[in-house]
């Protein structure tokens, strides 16, 4: 298959298409920079040699919500992963607007360039994310939850909404709600093991908040999945089966790194580090992935011990 990445760069995007590439797909990465190959070029004929491809770069602009759509012509499917990191700054106004224009008008962007072809692809996977239930306390949700309250939901029902010129243009749509995805290279984990391997960790708050986790393989695997299986469109949870409290990953850091883990982070504390952003750190989502595994995804690592394990491979 031919599938256009964006945010390829980042975490997920890079093992994704080392993954994709790895089996022989052909990845379209989506740059914001002048593209490699942002010369003209003539379809292929038969027979002929490289010089007739069309591009592995392609141009965009999220902000001006522009992207260079005959660059896609071709393409199968299109893996929407671009946006500014949650966890990457304080939550200041002009912050938190530039997450959302990132991913809202990003997103919008995206959509609108694929309604526009003759041929468009058959696959539109949106990366979105648990944020989408809010605090969900102790309560086990599943796709069928409604949306939760507080800017992170906001910003996830605008997020997929913001797709919908590629599903009324008959595109199958898929929203991935990631959850922590566990990994060395980025997002909050990669934050926690520097802080675990000084034996300077321990659980946040009271501890008792759910956090739904995902091994970086598993949701490679879980992305390619919802490639490959044509009845998956709409809301996909991508995360382990087996939600686990703050206080039991504290447990399995400290047992998969054999470190002690004394030092708890007050919430007044992490409060006045984090700003806003803090009340969402410390709110627990109890999210579970039924539709991935009623469609038969198998995780290769569904449980914290073996995630934690993973990333330190």
């Amino acid at each position: 298959m031919r599938i256009a990445v964006t945010g390829s760069t980042g975490l997920i995007g890079t093992a994704l298409a080392r993954s994709l590439r790895a089996d022989g797909h052909d990845i379209v990465r989506l740059v914001r920079r002048a593209s490699e190959d942002a010369r003209r070029y003539e379809p292929a004929a038969a027979g002929s040699g490289p010089a007739g491809q069309p591009p592995a770069e392609v141009k965009w602009d999220p902000k001006r919500q522009y992207v260079d759509v005959s660059g896609l012509v071709g393409c199968d499917a299109v893996v929407h992963l671009a946006g500014a990191g949650v966890a990457d700054r304080r939550w200041t106004p002009a912050y938190k607007k530039e997450i959302r224009d990132s991913r809202v008008l990003g997103t919008a962007a995206i959509a609108d360039a694929l309604a526009t072809l003759d041929e468009p692809p058959r696959t539109l996977i949106v990366g979105s994310a648990i944020g989408y239930y809010g605090d969900t306390g102790d309560r086990t949700v599943d796709e069928s939850a409604p949306p939760g309250e507080g800017f992170l939901a906001d910003l996830c029902q605008e997020w997929e909404e913001a797709a919908s010129a590629a599903a009324e243009a008959g595109i199958r749509t898929v929203f991935a709600r990631t959850g922590l995805v566990v990994a060395r290279g980025g997002g909050a984990w990669a934050r926690l093991f520097p802080i675990f391997k000084a034996g300077l960790g321990g659980r946040i708050g009271d501890g008792k908040q759910y956090w739904s986790y995902i091994a970086l393989h598993d949701h490679i695997a879980a992305l390619r999945f919802l490639l490959d299986t044509a009845q998956l469109s709409g809301p996909v949870n991508l995360t382990a089966p087996e939600p686990v409290t703050n206080r039991e990953v504290t447990a399995a850091m400290g047992r998969v790194l054999h470190r002690p883990t004394p030092f708890p982070v007050p919430a007044p504390a992490l409060r006045a580090a984090l700003g806003e952003f803090a009340e969402d750190v410390l709110g627990s989502q109890r999210v579970v992935p039924k539709r991935l595994l009623e469609s038969g995804f198998s995780f290769a690592f569904p449980h914290i011990d073996d995630a934690v394990r993973a990333a330190l491979r």
